[in-house]
């Protein structure tokens, strides 16, 4: 595992450059050098969006086009909002649907408790029970919405809160928290199927998903 990750990292610092202009000038004419540059790499990158927030429109268009999706996530809240209300509905025939939260549940070794603390550094309005009280309320309501959705799995798991992946069978969008910065206000990865990235989000993805208890969307 520590190979792959320094393979991806290796990768990324060829890339660099073109990065950071993308980061600093935020505009889509960059994007075709990120993508030409990933291909020399072999990364799969296709597109640097400043904020995580800003990549919400390409994500509810890929996931109008997908087969299956794949979503892990530090809190959830955009399970909740208008880029997934169409699966909800059931208007999205989608072959499986796989979430994982971190687990609210008090716990002594709780990497969600370890999240809440970093984040209290930053903003003084996140109390300690915060963040724990927000992923119940995302689990809650996924229990209570995937009634439309034949194959959908929910679980819970206990890793660092360290990215968020939503992934599907054309693409993977990823994001790198921070400790200094909530999730929303970091940049958010476009990688291809073909790159190095996005095996990479699928890894990290089904290693958590093996190491994670079910949550019941039972009625």
């Amino acid at each position: 595992m520590t190979a792959f990750v320094f393979g991806v990292l290796s990768s990324l610092a060829a890339s660099g450059l073109v990065l950071v202009l993308g980061l600093l000038r935020g505009s889509r004419p960059l994007w075709w050098l990120v993508a030409a540059c990933s291909w020399c790499t072999g990364t799969g990158l296709g597109r640097v969006y400043r904020y995580q927030s800003s990549a919400e429109r390409d994500i509810a268009r890929e996931l109008g086009r997908a087969r299956w999706i794949k979503v892990l996530a530090g809190r959830g809240n955009i399970l909740t909002r208008e880029v997934f209300s169409p699966l909800w509905s059931g208007d999205l025939p989608l072959e499986s649907v796989q979430i994982l939260l971190p687990d609210p549940s008090p716990r002594a070794d709780s990497w969600l408790d370890r999240r809440s603390h970093d984040v209290r550094r930053f903003d003084p309005g996140f109390t300690s029970n915060l963040l724990r009280s927000q992923v119940q309320t995302n689990i809650d309501y996924l229990v209570h919405a995937s009634g439309a959705q034949r194959s959908f799995e929910l679980r819970r798991f206990n890793l660092p809160n360290s990215y968020r992946v939503i992934a599907t069978d054309r693409a993977a969008y990823i994001t790198f928290y921070s400790n200094s910065a909530h999730g929303r206000s970091s940049p958010c990865l476009y990688a291809r199927t073909s790159g190095l990235l996005y095996a990479f989000a699928l890894q990290q993805f089904d290693s958590a998903w093996m190491d994670s208890s079910p949550v019941s969307t039972a009625s």
